[in-house]
């Protein structure tokens, strides 16, 4: 079985900081894989890796059977014309209608004619029950309708792979929910694999197949939930407790890792 994401070894850095340590992740076809991590674990790394934004210090990704850092231009788009992305901010432009939004792609990407694209940038806004909003702008629509309408444009070529940055961010506890169901069920009815990066648990709960958590660039879980649940880590207990540290504990925390640096 072709896995639609392999990364094996991979290995990042920003200048002489090491930002992934050899991490390893497979994501079967129609599973959907969470990655879970503290502020800056290399969740975001690991993802423009993935996707081609950044190429590996060392180790392999491949996408759609393609490493990607090895590819020529042509095969590297017609890779990424297979996935989707849907971004942290929905990343909609201000002055185009819901209607250009979507079809942003669609144009940049095909040779469709005008109709076809208007008749294709529909069928999608309809696809996360937005069909209401095709001529409106941006500013009149809820977060809520920002995040479907972003949802939209990244199914506009039925992916392969789509790809969510913190996609329940900022959103209310119901629209979160709502979101959540919306992605489950494009994953049912079309079949691909989705990456999700999220730190809200009662997102992962209701959408994870599998989970990849992060801490300080290494992989400390690839498994199921429950798989997850057992590790016995401060970070994950933290994450899956929701157990914060209280003020003066950071502090001595700071003031600790102060000392074992002078010391060392």
């Amino acid at each position: 079985m072709q896995h639609p994401v392999e990364v094996e070894q991979l290995v990042a850095r920003y200048g002489p900081r090491t930002i992934l340590k050899g991490v390893d992740m497979k994501v079967a076809p129609g599973e959907v894989r969470v990655v879970l991590g503290g502020s800056g674990s290399g969740k975001s790394t690991l993802l423009k890796h993935v996707i081609g934004l950044l190429k590996p210090a060392e180790g392999v990704v491949r996408l759609l059977g393609v490493n990607l850092g090895e590819a020529d231009e042509p095969e590297r788009n017609a890779v990424l014309s297979r996935i989707g992305m849907l971004f942290q901010g929905g990343a909609l432009l201000n002055s185009l209608t819901v209607a250009d939004n979507v079809a942003l792609p669609l144009r940049a990407n095909s040779d469709l004619p005008p109709s076809v694209v208007r008749e294709v940038v529909r069928m999608k806004l309809e696809l996360v029950d937005l069909a209401h909003a095709i001529d409106l702008f941006p500013p009149e629509l809820s977060g809520g309708m920002k995040k479907r309408a972003a949802l939209a444009r990244a199914m506009a070529f039925d992916p392969d792979v789509l790809f969510c940055d913190e996609p329940s961010a900022g959103l209310d506890p119901i629209t979160a929910a709502d979101l959540d169901q919306l992605l489950l069920g494009l994953r049912d009815r079309f079949g691909m694999a989705m990456v999700v990066v999220t730190h809200e648990l009662a997102s992962v709960e209701t959408i994870a197949d599998r989970v990849t958590m992060l801490d300080q660039g290494k992989v400390l879980v690839d498994g199921t939930l429950d798989e997850a649940r057992h590790i016995d880590h401060p970070w994950v207990r933290s994450f899956f407790e929701r157990v914060g540290k209280s003020a003066d504990a950071t502090r001595r925390s700071v003031y600790d890792a102060l000392l074992d640096g002078a010391r060392s």
